[in-house]
């Protein structure tokens, strides 16, 4: 029987948070490396575009594989030994990729980083979903959101200016040294729960495949699943691989000049996640339409970018960044429906079920787009050309018109299921009262 022997949402839940959000960070800046390093990375490997694409698509391919697989870890064993084992083999995987020599290498590297990438996110997440109130629980969540783009900030300013300056190896390696000095603070200061007893899930292999069922089946599930495919994978593929070669060798801008666009998008997203966050709070009926429009939004600006008579002006691509930015925090609405549908013992696999959709949408929008550059220009990144870019990128909307319909297809379904689970709970969400965790529980909202 579970027994709360700590304050929830109160000071030790901020130290112990702030601990998982400097891992989160750090985990957001080992990912993004490569958005600022590419062109270098190309030049090292000597590689091809779809073989630079191929760095990233694997990182994704891994993180997405191992999200179901991870959310029944965590509900199994708690978030601290998910997050220090992710932790470690991020900064092994780091300090692999710092002495890579060979494409190979460099791919199996990435792979590790990949697998330790995985279990940071949903473990921090189910972090903020036991130690903090249930209103406190969106703005966290965005926040955490919001403040991890810090790390996509270190990639994109200081990383930059320590490759020019110091040359691949030490930068990488001593961006590794980071993640020793977080392992011993998450060892001292991390707990799982606020509560003594039986704080997590014995999972029973045996009905572990009924669980997964009964969450993959609920279709609040599937609605965060596809807010967050449709959503996220915008700016993930913009940070993490095909933005700065875009802005540089498409659009003709000077690389420190793309660089801080890259910044700009950063410093959006953490400003747009608190507005998101309270919209989410007040209005929770509205939660997945807001998403939506913001989809339309970077829909619209990216066709007018892309059909612009020769280069886009300077104005119009600030205006890019700062729409397609708004995917991040678009893209956290996502946990929030899948804490309302989940009670905690079974968050950690609803939310990796739910993180599967962006980073999906991601990895297979990187790989096209690389392909279709070495169909376009076959001599490499010296041949490319703005139109070359403008083809490529426009194998996004492939994802948004596919998102934007499941979408739409599953808010109609969360509703009935609500109204068939609770009546009162629907009434209550539109009159933007927040629903405690666990609808699909027959809880009490």
């Amino acid at each position: 029987m579970l027994r709360q022997v700590h304050n929830i949402g109160r000071r030790r839940a901020w130290v112990i948070w702030l601990v998982g959000l400097s891992v989160y960070v750090l985990a957001v800046f080992y990912r993004t490396s490569l958005g600022v390093a590419g062109l270098l990375a190309a030049d090292r490997f000597d590689i091809s575009a779809a073989q630079l694409a191929t760095f990233t698509v694997v990182q994704l391919a891994v993180y997405a594989a191992m999200q179901i697989p991870v959310g029944v870890l965590i509900d199994r064993y708690g978030s601290k030994r998910l997050m220090l084992t992710g932790l470690v083999l991020m900064t092994t995987a780091q300090f692999w990729f710092a002495f890579a020599g060979s494409f190979e290498v460099g791919i199996a590297a990435r792979i590790m980083l990949g697998a330790g990438d995985a279990m940071i996110f949903t473990s921090l997440l189910r972090v903020v979903a036991v130690w903090f109130r249930v209103k406190q629980a969106p703005f966290v969540t965005q926040l955490t959101g919001m403040v991890g783009q810090l790390g996509a900030i270190a990639a994109a300013t200081p990383l930059a200016a320590a490759l020019a300056a110091w040359g691949w190896t030490r930068s990488f390696a001593t961006a590794a040294g980071i993640g020793v000095v977080l392992a011993g603070f998450l060892l001292l200061l991390v707990k799982d729960s606020p509560y003594r007893g039986q704080a997590v899930e014995r999972i029973k292999m045996r009905a572990l495949t009924r669980t997964l069922g009964e969450v993959w089946g609920n279709p609040g599930t599937q609605l965060g699943l596809w807010v967050h495919f449709t959503s996220q994978f915008g700016a993930t593929v913009f940070t993490m691989l095909w933005g700065f070669p875009f802005l540089v060798l498409g659009e003709g801008l000077e690389p420190q000049l793309a660089s801080w666009l890259l910044v700009v998008m950063t410093l959006t997203a953490m400003a747009a996640g608190p507005l998101v966050a309270a919209f989410t709070a007040r209005v929770p009926y509205r939660r997945s339409q807001l998403v939506l429009g913001i989809v339309l939004t970077m829909m619209t600006v990216w066709a007018v970018v892309l059909s612009w008579p020769g280069r886009a002006p300077l104005w119009l691509l600030v205006l890019l960044v700062i729409v397609t930015a708004m995917g991040g925090p678009g893209s956290m609405v996502s946990f929030d429906l899948a804490r309302t549908f989940h009670p905690s013992s079974r968050l950690g696999r609803a939310t990796g079920v739910v993180n599967i959709g962006g980073f999906t949408a991601s990895l297979v929008t990187i790989a096209l787009i690389g392909v279709v550059l070495d169909q376009l220009a076959p001599g490499g990144q010296e041949d490319y050309t703005l139109d070359d870019f403008r083809i490529a990128m426009s194998v996004q909307f492939l994802f948004w018109g596919i998102g934007i319909v499941q979408l739409v297809r599953y808010r109609r379904k969360s509703l009935r299921h609500i109204e068939d689970a609770h009546p009162a709970a629907l009434d209550a969400l539109r009159s933007g009262q927040t629903l405690l965790p666990g609808i699909s529980r027959d809880v009490d909202p």
